[in-house]
């Protein structure tokens, strides 16, 4: 499945990220795409006050792997800008397990580690202060997600 959803400012990418956190459940695997300056980092910690985590989420860039606890999960917070042309596996099957979420910033320098399933978010900038967030499935738990958060928004 997939879903665009057109925000115009930082308040909506905000609720949008709400409205997704509430929808989320441990082993969610969630790959963050855009170009830098894009807002993936700032997305990500919107999802990560949605989920519980109470410490300020900030890029893992150096670290590439950062984790926070959250209400009822952990959450992994991966960077993989810096693994570009690497093939060093970071020990990344640890993380995407049926407890923990997964939210990886750059994903295509990982392909090869990242497990079957997953939802996708392409983050465009648009006029202003707007973007387009692209929202793709890939796997049945995925599809129930997106169908649920298209009928918690509302419609443009």
């Amino acid at each position: 499945m997939k879903l665009e959803v057109d925000i115009d400012n930082i308040e909506e990418a905000e609720q949008l990220a709400w409205e997704l956190g509430a929808l989320i459940s441990g082993g969610t695997v969630m790959l963050l795409k855009g170009n830098l300056g894009a807002g993936k980092t700032t997305f990500t910690q919107f999802v990560g006050s949605a989920l519980g985590v109470r410490r300020r989420m900030s890029s893992p860039t150096f670290n590439i792997i950062k984790s926070y606890n959250a209400e009822n999960f952990v959450v992994h917070h991966m960077d993989c800008y810096r693994l570009e042309n690497s093939d060093e596996d970071l020990g990344f099957d640890e993380y995407f397990n049926e407890q923990d979420v997964s939210i990886i910033e750059w994903p295509g320098f990982i392909e090869e580690f990242l497990p079957d399933e997953y939802m996708s978010v392409t983050i465009e900038k648009t006029a202003g202060d707007g973007r387009l967030f692209t929202f793709e499935s890939n796997g049945r738990k995925y599809d129930s997600v997106l169908e649920a958060l298209q009928n918690d928004i509302p419609s443009n």
